[in-house]
């Protein structure tokens, strides 16, 4: 499948369009630091073979998206959100929604499918709130609404998810990744040291730069809670978490569901932050008959 650069929202966005040309698309939406590389090929090629056209993309700041300038810090983000007042940083959950809208535009397409995982489901929620003409359907996986009366990660998963390598050299970025991603993975359906060591060196390999994550903390940190926005979404809604997530707890996912009118809420017993291959057919099922029936909804209004 051949990637290409996009101007969307103004900045370059590198993006693949794996078709059919003719199916209804639907865009995968990254988390945090991730790269369009991390969506595994069972869940795309999956929902492909379901006649949706695949659209996938690396967010700013990762990738061979384009990068930006400037280190804030989470502490002083955090103090201006409690005291309500606009953080200081390079851009918004907001600006990341609207990147994946600059997409579709760049494609020529006027409504899809969006599905996002983690901080990738909060910039879906962002799209439903602020671009909800644009929307078929959302579907957001272990994320959560910024509440700050929920429930926060385990130590253990912040940590693995913060802490920085030893060393810059590939294998022993790879090395680390991989222990941070055992902490919070599915515990039911763990990875080999093969798929896991391939899939960290397939993201690692198509670019590694971590600066762009201290900018997207800061864009999560800064967007404080969306529950009282998501309460006026009318955009059908599937929310998808797992039971055992350490890092977005599974309250992140309920409380999703309970601030959109009308969400569907699906709990899926020994899932971590994570997306298990061997669940890949039930991800499919699940996000394609709630888009076709979104379809159905539209058509019928």
């Amino acid at each position: 499948m051949t990637q290409k650069t996009v101007k969307a929202n103004g900045i370059s966005i590198n993006c693949e369009d794996r078709g059919p040309a003719d199916g209804t698309p639907i865009l995968f939406v990254n988390g945090y630091t991730s790269t369009l590389m991390s969506w595994p090929e069972e869940l795309m090629e999956g929902l492909r073979a379901r006649g949706f056209r695949v659209i996938r993309y690396d967010n700013r700041d990762v990738g061979k998206s384009e990068k930006f300038s400037g280190l804030p810090k989470a502490a002083d983000v955090v103090a201006a959100v409690r005291e309500g007042r606009k953080p200081d940083m390079p851009y918004t959950l907001a600006d990341m929604a609207a990147d994946g809208i600059g997409v579709l535009d760049a494609l020529g397409i006027k409504r899809a499918h969006i599905m996002g995982i983690s901080m990738g489901g909060m910039i879906v929620q962002r799209m439903a709130i602020h671009h909800p003409e644009r929307l078929i359907s959302v579907t957001s996986i272990m994320s959560s609404t910024g509440n700050p009366d929920l429930p926060q990660a385990s130590d253990a998963a912040m940590k693995a998810l913060q802490e920085q390598p030893a060393s810059e050299d590939r294998e022993t970025v790879i090395r680390h990744r991989m222990k941070g991603r055992r902490v919070y993975q599915s515990p039911a359906y763990p990875k080999s040291e093969e798929d896991l060591h391939e899939l960290v060196a397939r993201e690692y390999d198509h670019m590694y730069y971590p600066e762009g994550g201290v900018r997207q903390y800061a864009a999560i940190m800064g967007d404080g809670s969306r529950v009282a926005a998501l309460k006026k979404v009318r955009v059908p809604f599937l929310v998808i978490h797992g039971d055992a997530d350490p890092l977005v707890r599974p309250e992140g996912g309920a409380d999703t569901a309970k601030s959109v009118p009308g969400a569907k809420h699906v709990v899926i017993e020994g899932m971590g932050h994570d997306l298990p291959v061997e669940l890949c057919p039930q991800y499919v099922e699940l996000i394609a008959t709630h888009a076709r029936a979104a379809e159905q909804k539209a058509a019928a209004e």
